[in-house]
């Protein structure tokens, strides 16, 4: 039986193309995608060549669906069911997950398996390792365009929260208010940020940034960001900023405005260039406790449907993030294209099949 989907062709080429449906393994499921979103990452892989060449990849790693078919092994989910997908979908018995990093099961960014080195979702049909520890039911009455973004923008956006360490009243600089940092934004503001500066210009992204916690707006094209925070805090800087976009040497800003002992959380895919330059003197010569770390998203069910709770529950609410909606399959191309140019109205698109 074959199928259709939207797939990187090579370096720079995307396109329609037909495949076999994939066959579901004793533990794993098929899936039918009902909402999809194309992501940055997306745009790295196709268009910078970030994780090398892939040829006729179908693309996509965020979306809510359908389940057609379960393994034999699936004790919970049943055929029918409307599930949340994670775009990390780990495998569990990993050495890796037992060391508590599943998103690196069997190598490093393994985790990631949709449009990396495995077909994505962009397509009639999908295959989801480990169906049972991998995919959440929708709950009730969810909008699946809403729910898309806990596939990727949400976990990704908090991990930054998480991997800063935010406590509650530290000063949190969030640098870059794309779909990800508006949801860094949102996650330090849960985890109890005092001032909150977000870094970016689009009006859009500006308003929601309040709507999700920010005081204080920083915009990069007013003057150099460093110097406007140090302006705002006294000279001190911030206890810790989250990276969520920008280039590779975001990390000079981020490092000149930490304070010591402070950390940077990055989740920022960064897709090109061979080095980071972290600042010598500005990082206290090495020896300034300034904490960076970096990290793929965590995937899997709990970490669905924790994040699922807090829309059902009224905490967070990502339609303010769904700038673009497109009904049809046909649409996933033009919705794709909207990531890669970036118009000042769009934060995110969804494509409802």
């Amino acid at each position: 039986m074959k199928m259709k989907g939207y797939a990187m062709l090579g370096i720079g080429k995307t396109g329609w193309i037909e495949k076999d449906v994939p066959a579901c393994g004793p533990l794993d499921a098929i899936v039918r995608p009902i909402a999809v979103s194309p992501c940055t990452s997306d745009i790295h892989t196709v268009w910078e060549g970030a994780i090398g060449e892939r040829t006729d990849m179908i693309l996509g790693h965020e979306a809510v669906g359908e389940i057609v078919e379960v393994g034999s092994l699936v004790k919970d989910l049943k055929v029918g069911e409307k599930v949340i997908v994670p775009a990390i979908t780990p495998d569990w018995g990993s050495l890796e997950a037992q060391g508590g990093y599943s998103m690196h099961s069997g190598g490093m960014l393994s985790g990631w398996k949709f449009s990396n080195f495995k077909d994505g979702v962009f397509a009639e049909y999908f295959h989801v390792n480990e169906a049972d520890a991998n995919l959440a039911r929708l709950p009730e009455g969810l909008d699946p365009a809403a729910a898309v973004m806990l596939s990727d923008m949400v976990p990704t956006g908090f991990h930054g929260a998480e991997l800063a360490d935010v406590q509650y009243g530290e000063s949190v600089c969030v640098i870059g208010i794309g779909p990800v940092g508006l949801m860094a934004v949102a996650g330090a503001a849960l985890k109890g940020a005092g001032r909150l500066f977000a870094v970016g210009s689009r009006p859009n992204c500006v308003e929601a940034a309040k709507a999700y916690g920010a005081t204080d707006i920083i915009n990069y094209r007013e003057g150099d960001i460093v110097e406007q925070i140090l302006e705002k805090t006294g000279g001190k800087g911030v206890d810790k900023v989250i990276i969520a976009g920008g280039d590779n040497d975001t990390f000079i800003q981020a490092v000149t405005m930490l304070k010591p002992g402070g950390r940077i959380g990055n989740v920022n895919y960064l897709g090109e260039g061979d080095f980071v330059r972290i600042p010598r003197a500005e990082w206290g010569c090495g020896m300034g406790h300034k904490t960076i770390a970096g990290g793929l998203m965590p995937g899997g069910r709990l970490r669905m449907e924790r994040l699922a709770a807090l829309l059902v529950n009224g905490r967070l609410d990502t339609s303010r993030l769904l700038t673009h909606r497109f009904q049809g399959f046909d649409h996933l191309e033009e919705a794709l294209l909207l990531m890669k140019d970036k118009p000042k109205d769009l934060i995110k698109p969804v494509v409802i099949m």
